[in-house]
């Protein structure tokens, strides 16, 4: 997702709020973790052992309060000649990835039924999730050292990992869960958290600049909600939000040949996102009710239904995902959105 200047001009401006251009951008390392959750963390556990990380040079929009709303509306006018910058490409690669295939040809996934637990149980009623055939988790550096194996082997079919946010922080654990998951024989997509003291272009610039174009990845996913605990007080209005999901999304579409999925909590949906972006699948969190109640409006591809999973394989608690279709209706769609 301190002390006041008087900026002379907008360049100057940007620089000061950390809006890294593409040249610096091409001169970053990968930078320190950010401590940025999602709302389906309640209480952090001990965090995992952390790389040793580079820091970007240019302060970041969060770190400076005075003039930050007059900053953030000149970070809009920017989105649009952010655009027009080259793409960038990624810091790394799988070199062991399968070529793409054609859907007719497409190999079907296996089903693992779901074995997890949780800490903290719901009862959704008649429609719950143990009903939905194929499950997944979401994962982050919040989960350690995962055994990927053993993950699969309790429902896992696919995981949707943590790889940025803002425009300068990777999450350090993504490469490693990346290549894990895909050994384990899980489908994984990668998420990006969105953060709105940015500008969509640049995030959308460093999330291609540290996720693989791959052909077995699952749609990148744009992760849109209120993070109370953030640095970042910028509370945009609906206009502005849709602006810079849109660019965003569309510069992630343009590069991954994938139209990115929205995931999004009950709050922000209701403020921003209600009736909007029709051609989009949406991936929603209810973890007290079935999506239907909570957003009855909107259809879904995923739902997020526990944010305290249990599970071998991971230490402490984990997200639960179920996909709304049966097997047959999940390798149909495997085969249309991954190659």
């Amino acid at each position: 997702m301190r002390s006041p200047l008087v900026f002379s001009s907008i360049a100057a401006m940007l620089a000061l709020a950390g809006c890294t251009s593409t040249s610096l951008v091409d001169d970053l390392q990968i930078p320190r973790p950010s401590m940025e959750t999602t709302s389906s963390i309640k209480k952090l556990p001990k965090p995992a052992p952390l790389v040793q990380t580079a820091v970007s040079k240019s302060p970041r929009l969060e770190q400076s309060d005075p003039g930050q709303d007059e900053i953030a509306a000149m970070l809009n006018v920017a989105d649009a000649e952010m655009e027009k910058a080259p793409q960038i490409k990624p810091d790394f690669s799988d070199d062991n990835e399968r070529p793409v295939v054609q859907a007719a040809a497409y190999q079907m996934a296996l089903i693992h039924g779901p074995k997890f637990r949780d800490a903290d149980p719901v009862s959704f009623g008649s429609i719950s999730p143990r009903k939905f055939s194929v499950h997944g988790v979401d994962v982050s550096r919040w989960q350690g050292d995962i055994n990927w194996s053993k993950l699969r082997a309790q429902g896992a079919n696919f995981a949707y990992i943590k790889a940025t946010d803002g425009g300068d922080h990777i999450d350090p654990m993504f490469r490693k869960n990346w290549k894990g998951a895909n050994e384990a024989g899980l489908k994984r997509g990668a998420y990006h958290f969105f953060y709105w003291c940015r500008t969509g272009s640049e995030q959308a610039d460093w999330f291609i600049r540290n996720v693989p174009k791959s052909a077995s990845a699952l749609p990148p996913v744009i992760d849109v909600e209120y993070n109370h605990g953030s640095r970042c007080k910028s509370r945009p209005s609906r206009q502005t939000v849709l602006k810079k999901m849109k660019t965003f999304m569309d510069k992630l579409e343009a590069h991954y040949g994938q139209r990115p999925i929205i995931y999004t909590a009950p709050d922000f949906y209701e403020d921003n996102l209600q009736g909007e972006f029709a051609g989009h699948a949406f991936w929603l969190r209810s973890t007290a009710a079935h999506p239907k109640k909570v957003y009855p409006d909107r259809k879904w591809l995923f739902w997020q239904y526990s944010g305290t999973g249990l599970s071998h394989g991971v230490r402490g608690e984990i997200d639960l995902n179920v996909f709304n279709g049966d097997p047959a209706s999940w390798n149909r769609w495997l085969a249309r959105t991954t190659g």
